[in-house]
């Protein structure tokens, strides 16, 4: 060999040239076309694993509905990437990485969407598929200056650095997927975002992957509209998420976060806003952070009148928004980054207000101060919950359990029995049944009341186990509404 062949094969295959508008459309309209033709097939099984029962509470749609939406994106993504490596247009030396482990991730959400596994186990997936992709080399080792010269060496801290990144932009998305269409969306206008980074920063691959994944996420938003026939899933927000993280992190110059992954940040406002909004009420609430609850930014916006449409759209613009100006950081260099920061100050500042986060600025003490005394009530109830599962070891027959219960609920304020002054509150349990309990109606605490029954879904799962049934006055009905005994099988 000649050394002009050495240095070739030292080098590997060169880089692939810039894509012209043709190509984009092919690859475009290629996963589109799969992601359809996948999503029809899901949509004609009857039946089956991975359907997203409605529950009366969060899940208001009226009959169970797939929540596999995550299977047609991966797999038109997956042909799309085939037919690149075959045609030479992505170096599978350098991307095979990035692909494995966007492999990985979904197959976590995926699994969990057949039957749910856990958020601790989640997590510890996803840290551990991080942890697989900074081993094969893709990390954030260097913290450079957007407004200038020079950069910060992350040395050490480079790991837990990437690994955030890598684990907190797929739960950013999966938290916000409760409205037919939003994350979906969301993950459209990021993959088109990256798309004009990879323009600007001539990366022909980051383009063309990114033209690929908004194809793919486009046939599956034909049937996540509202009203949605089909779910993401707990695998599609992974994948999604998973890819706009790591596809921007192959965006970034050797391996500096540069203005490519603020544009990403800027473009996550809306997600990342909520997000901050769930783990300041939850926490307040003495509430785990993973749990879920009504109260996210598009919940609120239906509270105020907003049809799902209006809310949906009223969300597509600011991603659109934000995501321009993301951009402009690129384009200017850095110099429009304050004006970036003042707009995301703004809007969270907004945002708090409209949407009644924060009630008034001038009470916001004492609204915290109530929010804190709530989350003591919330404690006092968990410790009656507890004592109860040691009641159901002590009592030997459920009467008596009954009326251990019935005292505790009075000092709890569950009532024993349905009136006009109470309400109904679900709560699923195994099986698909779920129990009605009865909470005040005039209280102005309806929100709290379900975090409330909820704690008492493994007491009333172990009364089960140990008598077969349930006390007289708790009240069993299955997802048709038709009141049903609750034995154990």
């Amino acid at each position: 060999m000649t050394e002009a062949a050495n240095l070739d094969a030292l080098m590997g295959p060169p880089a692939p040239v810039m894509p012209n508008v043709p190509e984009l459309v092919v690859y475009f309209f290629l996963a589109l076309g799969v992601s359809v033709v996948a999503t029809i097939y899901i949509l004609r099984r009857k039946g089956g694993m991975g359907m997203d029962a409605p529950d009366g509470r969060r899940k208001q749609h009226e009959k169970p509905i797939p929540r596999l939406g995550g299977a047609p994106i991966f797999a038109a993504l997956a042909l799309g990437v085939t037919a690149m490596l075959l045609l030479g247009r992505m170096r599978w030396a350098e991307y095979s990485p990035l692909l494995l482990s966007n492999a990985l991730i979904f197959s976590i959400g995926f699994f969990d969407d057949l039957k749910a596994l856990g958020a601790r186990v989640k997590l510890i997936g996803q840290i551990g598929v991080a942890l697989i992709l900074f081993s094969l080399g893709t990390s954030i080792d260097m913290l450079s200056n957007p407004l200038g010269a020079g950069s910060l060496d992350l040395g050490w801290w480079s790991l837990p650095l990437t690994v955030f990144w890598l684990v907190a932009i797929p739960n950013i998305i999966n938290l916000i997927d409760g409205m037919d269409g939003l994350a979906g969306g969301f993950g459209l206008f990021l993959c088109l975002t990256l798309a004009f980074v990879g323009y600007v920063g001539s990366f022909p691959e980051v383009i063309l992957i990114s033209i690929l994944m908004a194809g793919a996420i486009s046939g599956f938003l034909f049937f996540n509209f509202p009203p949605a026939r089909i779910f993401l899933g707990d695998g599609g927000a992974y994948l999604i998420g998973f890819f706009v993280a790591t596809v921007s992190l192959k965006s970034s110059q050797k391996g500096s976060v540069i203005a490519a992954l603020l544009v990403v940040i800027i473009a996550l406002g809306v997600p990342i806003l909520d997000t901050l909004f769930a783990i300041l009420r939850r926490s307040i609430r003495g509430v785990p952070i993973f749990s879920a609850d009504a109260e996210h930014i598009h919940h609120r916006l239906i509270l105020l009148g907003y049809s799902k449409g209006r809310a949906l759209v009223a969300m597509y613009s600011v991603c659109v928004v934000l995501s321009l100006v993301g951009i402009s950081i690129l384009l200017t260099k850095g110099i429009a980054l304050p004006v970036a920061g003042a707009v995301l100050f703004l809007l969270a500042i907004g945002a708090a207000r409209y949407l009644g986060y924060v009630k008034s600025w001038s009470r916001l003490r004492q609204q915290v101060a109530d929010a804190l005394e709530r989350r003591k009530r919330l404690e006092h109830i968990r410790i009656h919950a507890r004592v109860l599962e040691f009641d159901i070891e002590k009592c030997r027959r459920l009467e008596e359990f009954t009326e251990l219960l019935a005292y505790r609920f009075h000092w709890i304020g569950f009532k024993t029995e349905p009136s006009e002054l109470t309400q109904p509150v679900f709560l699923s349990l195994k099986g698909g049944s779920q129990m009605v309990l009865h909470c005040p109606l005039d209280d102005g605490l309806q929100a709290d009341w379900f975090i409330r029954a909820d704690v008492f879904s493994g007491l009333f799962e172990r009364c089960l186990e140990r008598w077969g049934a349930l006390p007289s006055f708790v009240v069993a009905q299955n997802a048709e509404g038709q009141i049903q005994p609750l034995k154990d099988s």
